[in-house]
């Protein structure tokens, strides 16, 4: 059987990354599932893209929504909070897309994703 080779890269990616380029690296993923179903809306398995790229997005910020809850993070507590902040209104927002689904739902989460993502691999 043939390997994938995008499997291989990807898996090697992810075990070559810092903790913050691997953090940029997910976000970005998943922005780029969630440009995916807003690009082929249309497409006929758009329900299930969107249910899997939501849910993708919804664990890492539930990842990073245990992380930031952690008294011993080294970010300060004022950017922890924000963050938290942040991750809810992404839960929220993500449970709104699911139960009333429009493309341009998706724009928020797809900036917010790349931001952050931006963001972590400047630091």
């Amino acid at each position: 059987m043939l390997k994938n080779p995008y499997l291989d890269y990807s898996n090697m990616t992810q075990e070559t990354l810092s903790g913050r380029e691997l953090e940029a690296h997910v976000l970005t993923k998943a922005a780029n599932k969630l440009r995916t179903c807003k690009t082929n809306w249309n497409h006929p398995e758009q329900n299930e893209r969107l249910e899997e790229a939501l849910k993708y997005n919804q664990k890492i910020w539930s990842f990073f929504q245990v992380e930031l809850s952690d008294s011993e993070s080294a970010l300060p507590v004022d950017t922890r909070k924000d963050l938290l902040n942040l991750s809810l209104f992404i839960d929220k927002h993500t449970l709104n897309v699911l139960s009333f689904p429009d493309p341009n739902k998706l724009n928020i989460l797809i900036d917010i994703n790349m931001n952050i993502a931006s963001g972590l691999r400047e630091t």
